[in-house]
């Protein structure tokens, strides 16, 4: 897969405005300011195709990327108490609609901040993708923000608290360095020609 190839699709703000799945589809799923953007461009080799935003909870949508003919899916980050109950209501009809569609989804790449204990929001988010047998990996985001004793710390205490994903890959991962990013990249290609 050529990654330079990356380009931005389109937004959804409705379930019922999302595209047929015809496509393999490799899904970017955490909670806000969790450095989703941030990741999606490393991968992509670029500062700035996927939007960073200053203020969390900013973007409510479901944001396509064309990767080579594989579709990029950047799930809005969850977990930001000051939207309006109007938005949080949005944001859920959106979120049920994605995954309740027959979609073609190969692989969910869940994002989770190293530097703190997984939130209640992160641990939900991994028992659906458990109950739902969806296939995913945890990138354990910001890991050069940790100096070496932490970093060691937190990957032992992350594997604890990250427990209940069961066998799943913990991918310590920095925008910074590049750290995990090719192991990244190695996950969904495999996912992508396994059938």
């Amino acid at each position: 897969m050529n990654y330079n190839k990356a380009k931005f699709d389109k937004s959804y703000g409705i379930s019922a405005q999302l595209p047929k799945s015809d496509v393999p589809e490799i899904v970017f799923a955490g909670r806000s300011n969790v450095g989703k953007s941030s990741l999606l461009n490393k991968l992509f080799n670029r500062k700035d195709l996927a939007r960073v935003s200053s203020k969390p909870g900013k973007t409510i949508t479901i944001n396509f990327y064309d990767v080579d003919g594989i579709n990029f899916v950047d799930l809005p980050g969850y977990g930001y108490a000051k939207i309006s109950k109007q938005e949080k209501e949005r944001f859920s009809e959106l979120m049920e609609g994605y995954f309740s569609q027959h979609r073609n989804i190969k692989l969910v790449v869940q994002l989770v901040d190293m530097r703190h204990t997984p939130s209640a929001d992160d641990l939900g988010m991994i028992e659906f993708l458990k109950q739902t047998n969806l296939p995913f990996i945890i990138a354990m985001t910001k890991a050069d923000k940790l100096k070496v004793n932490d970093f060691k710390k937190r990957l032992k205490d992350s594997a604890e608290e990250l427990s209940a994903a069961g066998d799943v890959k913990l991918i310590p991962f920095s925008s910074q360095t590049g750290l995990g990013a090719d192991e990244i990249k190695q996950l969904i290609e495999e996912a992508i020609t396994n059938v």
